[in-house]
């Protein structure tokens, strides 16, 4: 139904209004008795054995919502009916802020991709926090950057204000610095820079009762030798994992008319460059820690390659657009068979 019906009646319509729509309608249906029962039986698969526990944590099953789709935590609750085993919301930053100049979103119908240079656009921390207090039982992730207007030097304390305003409501961190949409934030991923961020945040995570996991979110357009740097990064800071890939910078063998559009891409174009990346930082590192596999997962075939390559986790973003709802259900369809 989606892929006859639903996808080319949204795909008419401009990326970012079809966004907001489509969040208006999940709402308004969720309230409607029975419905989320509906949704969970068409798609929630039931079943300990796709558990993970991971970073000390325990996974429903490995298939996540990547950040980006519910930046501002409005809508995971009801999301969470589509099957997902975590969600991931953000990014968010310290104080509001609207993002890039409109239009920012852009579909490559041909490449099956997106382009977007949204600028992490977002109502600030402290609104996500009002709406996460309503959680119900969903594993969620918080993804945290800075503001645009804050220079380099300063975003040590834009992380650290996150950090501690969404700490008692999310289960898990995700440092962005790999985002290609706010100015000069991937200079972060340097070695020094990024030590010393990921070093402080550690440090008021040991001041906790109990810590909680903090994650780095990578580029894809890393060399080998920057990505031996987040090696050892990950072994001197003792943060619990990585995520790759954010979107990229490259525009290879696209054939869209958009292709030249400035901002990250994501979707069918990145699927073999974040499996390099994840084996590669699964093999370099002998496995030393966990990793979200995310970019380019359009079909359960896509999932098991990142998995087989070393990833213990999987989300999804621009796939979930494509393919609908029904690509979470196959995929953990697909392990279980497997198994």
């Amino acid at each position: 139904m989606y892929q006859l019906i639903v996808k080319p009646i949204l795909f008419l319509f401009d990326p970012e209004k079809v966004h907001h729509f489509t969040f208006s309608l999940i709402r308004t249906l969720c309230k409607i008795p029975l419905l989320p029962n509906l949704f969970r039986s068409l798609y929630v698969v039931n079943d300990k054995r796709l558990e993970r526990k991971v970073f000390g944590l325990t996974f429903k099953n490995p298939v996540g919502l990547a950040a980006g789709f519910d930046k501002d935590a409005k809508l995971y609750n009801e999301l969470s009916n589509f099957g997902f085993g975590f969600i991931e919301i953000g990014t968010l930053t310290p104080k509001p802020q609207a993002g890039n100049p409109k239009k920012r979103l852009f579909r490559l119908q041909k490449d099956e991709a997106i382009i977007n240079r949204m600028g992490f656009n977002n109502g600030g921390v402290e609104e996500a926090v009002k709406r996460l207090k309503k959680n119900k039982g969903v594993l969620i992730g918080g993804n945290i950057g800075k503001n645009k207007v804050t220079p380099n030097e300063e975003a040590v304390e834009d992380y650290k204000l996150c950090f501690e305003a969404l700490f008692p409501y999310v289960d898990y961190f995700v440092v962005n610095v790999s985002s290609p949409n706010t100015p000069n934030l991937r200079a972060l991923q340097d070695r020094e820079p990024l030590t010393k961020l990921l070093s402080t945040l550690q440090k008021l995570n040991a001041k906790k009762e109990t810590g909680k996991p903090i994650l780095l979110k990578i580029a894809p357009d890393l060399t080998n030798e920057q990505l031996e740097d987040i090696i050892a990064i990950v072994a001197e800071t003792k943060i619990a994992g990585v995520i790759a890939t954010n979107t990229t910078i490259s525009r290879e063998g696209l054939e869209s008319d958009d292709k030249e559009e400035v901002g990250g891409l994501s979707g069918k174009p990145l699927t073999n460059r974040s499996t390099e990346v994840i084996r590669f930082l699964a093999e370099k590192s002998n496995k030393a820690f966990p990793i979200i596999g995310v970019g380019g997962i359009h079909s359960a075939k896509d999932a098991l390659e990142k998995l087989e390559a070393g990833a213990d986790l999987v989300q999804l973003y621009t796939g979930f657009i494509y393919e609908g709802p029904q690509l979470v259900k196959s995929i953990n369809k697909e392990l279980l068979k497997q198994m």
